[in-house]
């Protein structure tokens, strides 16, 4: 049910670039739109912080579109000890699953068990596992025999089967939630705003007082004054603070360490069911999981240092490898090359201590941190998507530690529920299953009510939504529709490449701008090129 009151805001680039414009000392200007970022901005903006945010490309444009589509308490990092990052963990997974139902759901793991032992060894981890979740648990853990295990994953391997064990975590559409994040904050009175590249810092008698960015559309240059500079460029957070260190001659130690995370998508075929497969020790000690997600299935992930940081950085040959050699030993049906339709992948901040060895990711930490330069600039990385809402906490607090904004208190955003959420809706079409106007939530009759609604495009993509992304959702490119308002560049790179020329005529007549059809093009390519 929507009335007048949930009409969605327009995200008019004009009117965004003039209240950038206005002569003002902002309480907080936020660098990058991921999941950190956005967060930071909701939290800051439900304290009653005025806040800016700028973001280079779009939205959730990097890491923040590319995990592994899993909400989660980390399995793993219990098996390495670490029980005070699970425990936060599985408490958020609940808080994100109840503040955005429409695009964060609970999803059942099976674990297949080839050797007697797996299924006591790993079940009893899962038992804990549990009881650390407590109220927040989304299910309990079962031990499943190996008749049960074949009905709950129809394509895994019976050969050598013994058993399994089934447990709950959730699944989500990450650049969803990272636009609903965005909206949301805007709602609250934030300014958002991508395409805008930040290009230095402003320093003032030793301090960092606010940036210089640039419209990529205009390349028009703007000033942003604010009492508070944050820092929330993810695996990119050395530049800014080489930047702020090269400006008072205090070069910046880096802090991050990239770690590669390799995803292949193929059909359902390969695993029918609602169920997400996981091994927990493949034959080099990795992780694999084969996730249901928007009709198709994700095979990764993969954990490989690397050193560049490129904005769309591509596989290495023996990751594709990887993937689909493990996934051959545990799917009935062993993927091949030609089965991919896309191939994406995410770098993942990583956290570096000083006595860090090179190129050894797994020893780095997968906490966030949350550091002030000597100028007062606030940087934030690390973490995952799962604790977004908590980094933005101690991000704020830290601020407030410092004097560098007004004590408010917090937890507003612990019950706040994204754009689009009903938490009282039922039934609920499964993230599992291809995508439906269900993502929108609330808003999906505002969608149907636009000029082209009853107009297939393909993949299930309409006129009518294409208008809503760049009407409602700051869209101002195919690439921002196909890969993150619509997820089709990630379910099938082949499929949206077709429809790129039919996408960029309506964001060219909704936007009045060039809607970049060729680049996209180009991106789409990569998304399916394997190197041998």
């Amino acid at each position: 049910m929507t009335s007048n009151k949930d009409a969605p805001r327009l995200t008019r680039r004009e009117d965004l670039l003039a209240a950038l414009r206005e002569e003002r000392v902002w309480d907080l200007a936020i660098i990058g739109g991921g999941a950190t970022g956005l967060g930071v901005a909701l939290d800051a903006a439900m304290r009653g912080f005025s806040v800016v945010l700028v973001e280079s490309r779009d939205f959730a444009a990097g890491t923040s579109s590319r995990a592994t589509k899993l909400v989660h308490g980390g399995v793993r990092y219990l098996a390495q000890g670490n029980v005070p990052l699970v425990t936060e963990a599985l408490h958020e997974r609940t808080r994100l699953l109840h503040n955005a139902p429409h695009l964060a759901q609970p999803l059942a793991f099976v674990m297949p068990s080839y050797q007697w032992w797996e299924v006591p060894f790993y079940g009893i981890g899962l038992k804990i596992y549990d009881l650390l979740a407590g109220s927040h648990g989304l299910g309990r853990t079962e031990f499943l025999s190996r008749h049960q295990t074949l009905q709950c994953l129809p394509g895994v391997q019976p050969a050598g089967l013994v058993g399994g064990v089934k447990y709950w975590d959730g699944q989500f559409d990450d650049a969803r939630v990272a636009l609903a994040l965005a909206r949301t904050a805007a709602a609250q009175g934030a300014l958002v705003i991508n395409h805008c590249e930040v290009k230095g810092l402003i320093h003032e008698a030793g301090r960092v007082v606010g940036l210089t960015c640039e419209d990529t559309e205009t390349r028009e240059a703007l000033n942003v004054r604010a009492r508070c500079v944050i820092n929330a460029t993810g695996v990119w957070v050395d530049g800014l603070r080489q930047m702020d260190g090269d400006a008072l001659g205090r070069p910046a130690r880096p802090m991050v360490a990239p770690s590669q995370g390799v995803h292949l998508v193929v059909d359902r075929e390969f695993l029918p069911g609602d169920h997400a497969l996981l091994v927990p020790k493949t034959r080099d000690g990795r992780v694999l999981f084969a996730v249901p997600w928007l009709g198709k299935l994700i095979l990764g992930t993969t954990d490989t240092p690397r050193h560049d940081l490129a904005l769309e950085p591509e596989p290495f040959g023996h990751e594709v490898a990887f993937i689909l050699n493990e996934s051959a030993r545990y799917l009935r049906r062993a993927p091949q090359r030609a089965d991919v339709r896309s191939c994406w992948v995410g770098l993942r901040p990583l956290v570096k201590p000083a006595e860090a060895s090179e190129g050894d990711t797994k020893a780095l930490s997968r906490e966030h941190t949350v550091l002030v330069s000597r100028s007062g600039l606030v940087t934030v990385t690390g973490g995952k998507w799962t604790t977004y809402r908590a980094m933005a906490e101690d991000v704020l607090s830290k601020c407030m530690a410092d004097a560098l904004l007004p004590h408010r208190p917090g937890g507003a955003t612990l019950k706040q529920l994204l754009v689009g959420a009903d938490a009282g809706a039922s039934g609920r079409h499964p993230l599992s299953q291809a995508s439906d106007l269900s993502v929108y939530g609330r808003e999906a009759a505002f969608v149907e009510a636009l000029p082209g609604s009853g107009r297939q495009l393909g993949g299930g993509l309409t006129e009518a939504m294409v208008r809503f992304a760049v009407r409602h959702e700051y869209a101002r490119t195919v690439e921002d529709v196909l890969a993150r308002r619509v997820r089709l560049l990630f379910l099938d790179a082949r499929l949206a490449c077709s429809l790129a020329p039919a996408v960029g005529a309506i964001v060219a007549e909704e936007s009045g701008r060039d809607p970049e059809i060729a680049a996209f093009e180009a991106l789409a390519a990569k998304y399916l090129h394997l190197p041998a």
